[in-house]
């Protein structure tokens, strides 16, 4: 490939001690997309990277390796070297504002407390980038642990990650073949 019409990001941290938590739904629904495209990775724009093919578009798909709170690091050197323009990213991460297993879509908004958008929108100098939120809820009554605490947990047994991750890989697919308002009435 070689040139790139848009840009997916999933966000995440580093380290087999985080790579089944909620706050890893991103890489794993752009480990989804990679797998059902056959995409394999390589080491760039400090994390893995790759291009593929979806529609007649051809897109990077990258999984910043800098931990989340330095996401922008990673994502701002890539849109700077693909000389892409913010409104062609699309950035799948967890939300804990959505009830576990709901995806959204989303254009812009507001960073609320996240720090991985932070670092996104501080790198880029807008959070004005379309989203894909994947919901994995807050901690129940009865649990003690902070938000930080809780998005660093593995799923719960009846929670389905993988399901959520393969969800919100349609909506970042929808988003770039058919474009954000069609995604926004599957993914409201």
């Amino acid at each position: 490939m070689g040139s790139v019409d848009a840009l997916i990001v999933g966000l995440g941290n580093p380290g087999g001690k985080y790579a089944r938590t909620r706050h890893n739904v991103g890489w794993m629904a752009v480990d989804a997309l990679l797998e059902e495209h056959g995409a394999k990775t390589k080491a760039k724009y400090h994390g893995r990277y790759a291009e593929v093919q979806l529609g007649e578009i051809p897109v990077g798909i990258l999984t910043p390796e800098t931990f989340m709170n330095d996401s922008g690091r990673s994502v701002g050197a890539c849109l700077r070297d693909l000389r892409l323009p913010i409104d062609e990213l699309v950035v799948i991460y967890d939300d804990i504002e959505l009830e576990p297993g709901v995806v959204r879509a989303r254009e812009g908004g507001g960073l609320k407390g996240h720090n991985g958008l932070r670092s996104l929108a501080d790198a880029l100098g807008s959070p004005d980038f379309v989203r894909v939120r994947c919901g994995v809820g807050r901690p129940g009554k009865d649990d003690r642990r902070d938000v930080a605490a809780y998005v660093l947990s593995p799923f719960e047994a009846h929670e389905d990650p993988a399901a959520l991750a393969r969800d919100a890989a349609r909506c970042a697919e929808a988003i770039i073949v058919e474009g954000i308002d069609t995604a926004l009435q599957r993914w409201p």
